[in-house]
């Protein structure tokens, strides 16, 4: 049978770059040129913008590039949905029209040049290629250390995901199929990717600084992400829970001997420090655990109203049309 060359998209979610996409969507432009060029994708390949409700110009600018290249189209979301919603919104629209699909920021960081490894890996039967960083260098102490913790912290709670990797991976339309059938609101793409189970590899690669304009991941935004990433996918923290409630039960107990012991002996002293310790500590343990219920509570409500997780308000296409 004879080996047909694959439509690739590539999918970059987009919010607040109007400054960025001047600089990064020419060098996706060429790669995706050099590689029509070598016969190593589709002539019907494009590079897939998705405006994730931007509050400034990014959108007229996606528009512009449009207009302007050919390999070049957008979808524009109703409103912001937040970086996962965006790219499963890009992933499920070139679903339809590719046959494999490579998720990168639009921050110029990640080396686009990676796509010919991760495209080889492709050509040898893999249907997920992860983007992984090779080291840190380019970051700040700080946020090499929060980084670490935080796949750390995904790791120790049970959640599957690939050390170093963040979005930047390839997918073919096989892997992208079964991705769709995951209906969950609360999207955690990196830990879902794995559950997928097709054959999968790495490519690594240097990450460089931002081209310009500012990262979109704060330190709240990267703990937010993984309480998500937690919460969606892992039950451990219940199981911590229910672990830490038998500990405590086991020390109360133990100490309401001792009490009684040190009661009948005569013994006791009345003491204001020792009952303020036991309740603070008691009630902080209380909160602590109806805190992480509450999580799982959260998650609960939203997935059983099954809102939509993105609206497309309109397409570059429609206004080529129009």
């Amino acid at each position: 049978m004879e080996k047909t060359t694959p439509i690739l998209y590539l999918v970059v979610p987009c919010y607040n770059e109007e400054t960025v996409l001047p600089q990064t969507a020419p060098v996706f432009f060429d790669k995706l040129r050099a590689l029509q060029a070598d016969g190593r994708i589709h002539a019907d390949s494009r590079v897939l913008f998705v405006n994730d409700g931007s509050r400034d110009n990014t959108w007229a600018v996606i528009c512009a590039l449009a207009q302007e290249d050919p390999i070049a189209c957008g979808v524009a979301l109703s409103r912001n949905r937040g970086h996962q919603n965006a790219l499963l919104a890009g992933l499920m629209f070139a679903r339809e029209r590719a046959d494999v699909t490579v998720s990168i920021d639009c921050d110029g960081q990640d080396d686009i040049n990676a796509v010919d490894a991760m495209l080889t890996e492709y050509e040898d039967g893999c249907d997920v290629v992860y983007g992984v960083r090779a080291d840190r260098k380019s970051d700040t102490a700080f946020k090499r250390g929060s980084a670490h913790a935080f796949y750390r912290l995904m790791t120790a709670l049970g959640v599957e995901s690939v050390y170093n990797h963040a979005d930047y991976r390839l997918m073919s339309r096989r892997a992208l199929d079964g991705l769709a059938q995951f209906d969950e609101v609360n999207l955690f793409l990196r830990g879902l990717v794995p559950l997928i189970g097709y054959r999968s590899s790495s490519v690594y690669y240097t990450r460089t600084a931002r081209v310009a304009g500012k990262s979109h991941y704060p330190l709240h935004k990267m703990l937010s992400l993984a309480v998500n990433g937690i919460t969606s996918l892992s039950t451990k923290p219940l199981k911590m829970i229910t672990g830490l409630g038998l500990g405590v039960s086991f020390i109360s107990l133990v100490m309401i001997v001792w009490t009684l012991v040190r009661h009948f002996s005569g013994l006791t002293i009345n003491g204001w420090s020792s009952t303020m310790c036991v309740i603070l500590f008691l009630g902080g343990v209380q909160l602590l655990c109806v805190g992480v219920l509450g999580e799982y509570i959260g998650k609960i409500y939203a997935e059983v109203k099954h809102r939509p997780r993105y609206i497309i308000r309109e397409t570059t296409d429609e206004k080529k049309e129009g």
